[in-house]
């Protein structure tokens, strides 16, 4: 069959998608690029059924049916709040698509293998593909499918147990089993045999015994991270769904596959450093576990949390002539960007300069906390990167935390025993008055102890974000 339509519309749907994630990168561009990655995905799709897809419509359509109903009722009734550990289900779901078509793939190269040569003449589809492939070929093939499914089993456990992380139904706290690292590198070893194994006699054998190896490394992986550094793999896995595609498409002769598999992989693992460049943390050690770690106890905190009244906080605020707003996961959690949208159009009403400061690791989701003020209709122009706004915490009067604690914890820099030592932190309490909006005395997802909370300059205004600032806003005159 004559795939001419199919390879053209792939090249415009990979256009399409490189469009699709250049225009991410600016909000006034993001919602036009939404829509280029959705052509692109439907053309693609609408292309696969007509090309390799054709003879299957109605499996096809039932199958996509069901996903896009199931995607509906998911995108329909997850919060933001929920969007991190979506986002690593979807990954866990990717990866485990990998491992399945690798399979089918060795399933169906071993028939083809098994015919005879009037048998392979007579064969369609991806049969027909490798029924015309030589020795040499199917070697190599054998290598891009045992890559496809390492890396998608890899992926799908650690994105499971990084969606349990996120979702709190596993410990956020980094735990391994006894032997840590070097179970690791057991089974990455057993893994490189399976691979000299199958690439000489392409057996199911090294093949399953190599998924149940990256099986565990995806779960012994992540489960060895802790909840600092989770942002971090949220987009390392993104980065290994994207190699898993990349290789499956290698396996497939898909060339789409292969372009969108490279956009996603590279992209995920550019992001990934930038993160860690961010938190001064080693990429290395990141993906492979959070190898090293502190060498003696953290610095005690002395002083006490003072706490203040809404009145006093609104008082402030009238006074104030510039204000820093540091957003966090604890106001994604309370819905309260739309409360802290209305205050910044009452404060700048007065004449204040109002800004808001955005750790590159804030909330536990790359942007997480640009698209929150993007959707509560916060001015772009207002939102500022940490290396933008850093220094002018100095000349702040005020600055409100809602929600966050690494990203504002001055043991970063005082405490070389700290778990997040070394981190570049918004220095928020240079300013004349600090204000942390929190629930309560607790130390927050990771586990941490903030000495901000403890200066003399910082008070806590204890309760839900949302209805602290609910309860301000009319005292804002």
């Amino acid at each position: 069959m004559d795939y001419g339509f199919t390879t053209a519309a792939y090249v415009v749907a990979a256009v399409l998608f490189i469009l699709s994630l250049g225009g991410l990168s600016g909000q006034e561009s993001a919602k036009r690029a939404v829509w280029y990655g959705i052509v692109g995905m439907a053309l693609a799709v609408i292309a696969t059924l007509i090309g390799p897809g054709a003879g299957f419509w109605l499996l096809s359509l039932i199958l996509i049916a069901a996903g896009g109903a199931i995607g509906y009722q998911l995108a329909t009734r997850v919060q933001m709040t929920q969007m991190p550990e979506l986002v690593a289900a979807m990954h866990s779901l990717v990866g485990l698509a990998a491992v399945f078509v690798g399979y089918n793939a060795h399933i169906e190269l071993n028939n083809v293998l098994a015919m005879d040569e009037v048998a392979r003449a007579t064969t369609e589809g991806f049969a027909a593909l490798l029924a015309k492939k030589d020795s040499v070929e199917i070697a190599i093939l054998r290598v891009e499918l045992f890559l496809g499914v390492f890396i998608g089993a890899v992926t799908f456990t650690g994105s499971v147990i990084a969606y349990g992380k996120l979702a709190g139904r596993v410990s956020s706290a980094a735990t391994k089993l006894p032997g840590g690292h070097l179970l690791n590198a057991g089974a990455a070893l057993l893994s490189l045999l399976c691979l000299v194994w199958y690439f000489n006699t392409g057996g199911f054998l090294p093949l399953f015994i190599m998924t149940l190896a990256a099986l565990f490394i995806g779960y012994h992986l992540i489960m060895g991270i802790g909840g600092a550094d989770m942002p971090v793999v949220v987009s390392m896995l993104n980065s290994y769904s994207g190699w898993a595609a990349a290789a499956i498409g290698f396996s497939l002769g898909n060339d789409l596959l292969i372009v969108v598999g490279a956009l996603v992989g590279s992209s995920g693992a550019i992001l990934s450093y930038i993160m860690c460049k961010a938190m001064n943390r080693s990429f290395i050690s990141v993906i492979l576990g959070g190898f090293g770690g502190t060498s003696g106890p953290a610095m005690e905190v002395e002083g006490e949390q003072v706490a203040i009244e809404a009145d006093g906080v609104a008082q402030a605020l009238n006074e104030a002539d510039s204000v820093i707003i540091i957003p966090g996961y604890g106001m994604a959690v309370a819905q309260a960007q739309g409360a802290v949208s209305e205050l910044v159009k009452k404060l700048r009403a007065k004449g204040k300069n109002v800004r808001f400061a955005i750790h590159p690791v804030a909330g536990r989701l790359p942007g997480h906390m640009n698209v929150l003020l993007a959707e509560a209709k916060v001015p772009y122009d207002i939102v500022m990167e940490m290396d933008e706004i850093n220094d002018d915490f100095p000349d702040t009067d005020v600055a409100i935390v809602i929600g966050s604690n690494d990203i504002v914890n001055p043991a970063a820099q005082d405490d070389p025993n700290s778990p997040i030592a070394g981190m570049p932190v918004l220095e928020c309490w240079k300013a004349k008055t600090v204000f942390v909006s929190k629930r309560g005395q607790g130390t927050g997802y990771s586990g941490i102890e903030n000495p901000l909370f403890f200066k003399e300059n910082t008070r806590m205004f204890y309760g839900d974000a949302k209805a602290s600032l609910d309860k301000l806003l009319p005292m804002i005159d």
